[in-house]
């Protein structure tokens, strides 16, 4: 029975170690390896589709670290979103409209800029996170085979556009796949990123949009400036 306990002693040292020697993963030590990873890319193009309800929306977008941003759509045709660090600006074709914002103040995360080193920052500093259910990769949704982790993010304070984002992320280069959003009005929205290109040398002047000359200029339209 001695020699019996020994054994049986040695077998259960010999497991814990075993499991104190791996590295515990927990949701807020993967999101910073997200981040990290994103810190270190200058600039991406992707395929982006937009959902809102059943409204659909897709195009191409640019990113140049550290904050500029600019979506075409195909869907629909014409249509344009730029951010360059300075300022917001969207054409809508439909109207021959172009709406101008200047931004004076660091904005929260919102949209697709959370998939980038800055919006991934605020998202640390402003949601708690959590595995949806382990860090296990699991489907991205119950018709694709696609495995991804799935992250859900908790506001911390109530000054933030949503209430909850769940960022479904590719387990092998640790590149944000889809972001989900619930704001505060209920509304869902989902952001779709695919054929990803990662450090392609795109320049600056890409993000400084010429305005169509039939266009009206409409300033200021979400906020006014304030010192």
């Amino acid at each position: 029975m001695i020699k019996r306990g020994i054994f049986l002693f040695f077998i259960l040292m010999s497991c814990l170690a075993h499991l104190f020697g791996q590295e515990i993963i927990t949701a807020e030590s993967y999101l910073n390896m997200v981040s990290e990873n994103y810190s270190t890319i200058r600039d991406y193009e992707a395929v982006i589709t937009i959902r809102s309800g059943n409204a659909d929306m897709s195009g191409n977008v640019s990113y140049l670290s550290p904050s500029f941003m600019r979506i075409d759509f195909s869907r629909p045709s014409g249509q344009v979103i730029v951010f360059n660090g300075d300022a917001l600006i969207i054409y809508l074709p439909e109207f021959r409209a172009v709406l101008n914002q200047n931004i004076n103040r660091r904005p929260g995360a919102s949209g697709a800029g959370i998939a980038s080193s800055q919006g991934l920052s605020l998202l640390k500093r402003n949601y708690v996170s959590s595995f949806v259910t382990g860090p296990n990769p699991e489907p991205l949704d119950s018709t694709s085979g696609e495995r991804v982790v799935k992250l859900r993010l908790t506001r911390r304070s109530v000054s933030e556009g949503f209430r909850e984002i769940i960022l479904s992320i590719n387990p092998d280069t640790k590149l944000i796949r889809r972001i989900e959003g619930r704001t505060i009005g209920e509304s869902e929205l989902r952001f779709d990123f695919t054929n990803i290109r990662l450090n392609v040398g795109i320049p600056e002047a890409r993000f400084a949009y010429d305005l169509p000359p039939s266009a009206n200029m409409y300033d200021n339209f979400l906020f006014r400036d304030s010192n």
